[in-house]
């Protein structure tokens, strides 16, 4: 009996390693396919085939599509890899720091940040007005900005008062890919020309608000 016990002890745990190894290799090619994703965009590719991002991944074009009924379900998960690198690189600033100090480091935290979504964000503007996928991606990435303005402006926001919605979508057009890409891309600014004339239109717009305030 202790013999049998035995057999069907160690045949009930291969089961478990079986799978567990072929989850482990499913998960590996899923991410292999959604870096070749990223790395091929990344590198100027703005609309990389299938067969490119098999290619590059290093598997088949049976197996990116195994991995991924649809582009919509690529958009997506190459959208969670983009947060999860823009996370790697967010560092949260104090509300209570003093104004000047929060708009610099608010704004350069946010030249990174666009920086970092640039190429992905180049390559969903062709792509977003036949993408349900990538238009729920820029709604997402905007709210995520909103909120932190909401967090660290809360003072002056409040100043405007009845402004205060109007005031954040300004603040949203000027911190958000929709400014940048004009800065970057249209007026031909440097990173750093950037940062500068966003914080210059943050600072202003802010400023303007707190003029409001009782003295």
């Amino acid at each position: 009996m202790a013999d049998s016990h035995t057999a069907l002890a160690g045949g009930g745990n291969s089961t478990p390693g079986r799978v567990d190894g072929r989850t482990a290799r499913a998960e590996r090619t899923r991410r292999a396919i959604v870096e070749a994703h990223y790395a091929l965009i990344s590198e100027g590719d703005l609309k990389p085939t299938g067969e490119r991002i098999a290619e590059r991944a290093g598997v088949s074009l049976r197996a990116l599509w195994t991995n991924f009924k649809d582009l919509e379900t690529l958009f997506a998960a190459t959208d969670a890899l983009l947060v999860s690198r823009q996370e790697a690189a967010w560092t949260e600033i104090s509300p209570t720091l003093p104004f000047t100090t929060r708009v610099d480091e608010f704004c350069r935290q946010r030249a990174r940040m666009l920086e970092i979504v640039a190429p992905l964000a180049r390559a969903a503007t062709i792509k977003q007005p036949f993408s349900a996928q990538l238009r729920d991606n820029r709604k997402r990435h905007i709210a995520r900005v909103r909120t932190e303005l909401e967090a660290l402006f809360a003072h002056e926001l409040a100043a405007a008062g009845p402004g205060r919605t109007q005031l954040l979508d300004a603040l949203s057009v000027t911190t958000t890919w929709a400014g940048w890409s004009l800065l970057r891309d249209e007026l031909g600014l440097s990173t750093d020309e950037a940062r500068a004339t966003m914080s210059r239109t943050v600072t202003a717009l802010l400023i303007t608000a707190m003029a409001t305030l009782p003295q």
